[in-house]
């Protein structure tokens, strides 16, 4: 039975930027939901259970159609958060050092200039989605609660939620707001730390 991952810092850390309110919904409410929803999927399929979350999404032609597209959303969006809340941290923010930003300042000429091409990408997510940079430091996006990995990419290093319940009790309607508050709180040593594994 997977489960709710606990976060490693309160709810309320995250301060102006993400309020307490949009983290405690976000995380106890609808990654729960998605939680719930997979255990639900995989009752339905018990010869899955003894497969990792990444096998199941990384293998989605091989999973019963019965309970595909659950795996694959629920799934999905249980993956997607575990990581989300990993890339955010109270002592988040400022730039990447390092290899990371060697790499960010060689693809995009400078972080500035890598923040502002991630961020268009965040922006013209039409509807809900996820904007990923990936180990090649390219940027892409995903509809829904769909992961690179699912097409058989490697793994992001970093990914922004922009489903509008990642941000709407705070900001509305305005994704840009959210968008360019979401700076202040990332966790570069953890992407650091994810450019090293994909070696």
């Amino acid at each position: 039975m997977f489960q709710l991952p606990n976060l490693t810092y309160d709810y309320d850390a995250l301060g102006q930027y993400i309020s307490k309110d949009i983290m405690q919904l976000h995380h106890s409410k609808h990654h729960q939901t998605y939680v719930d929803k997979l255990n639900k999927a995989l009752d339905d399929a018990p010869e899955l259970k003894e497969q990792s979350l990444e096998s199941l999404l990384m293998n989605l032609d091989s999973i019963p159609e019965a309970v595909r597209s659950a795996i694959r959303n629920q799934g999905g969006g249980h993956y997607n958060h575990t990581l989300f809340w990993q890339w955010m941290s109270p002592d988040g923010g400022s730039e990447p050092s390092g290899e990371l930003a060697n790499k960010l300042i060689a693809q995009y000429g400078s972080y500035q200039g890598f923040v502002d091409e991630f961020t268009a990408k965040s922006l013209a997510v039409f509807g809900s989605g996820w904007c990923w940079l990936m180990p090649d430091m390219s940027i892409v996006t995903s509809a829904n609660q769909d992961s690179p990995i699912m097409e058989g990419k490697a793994a992001p290093l970093l990914g922004l939620d922009v489903w509008e319940h990642a941000y709407y009790l705070d900001y509305k309607n305005k994704r840009d707001d959210y968008v360019a508050a979401w700076w202040n709180v990332v966790n570069w040593d953890f992407v650091a730390s994810r450019l090293t594994e994909s070696k």
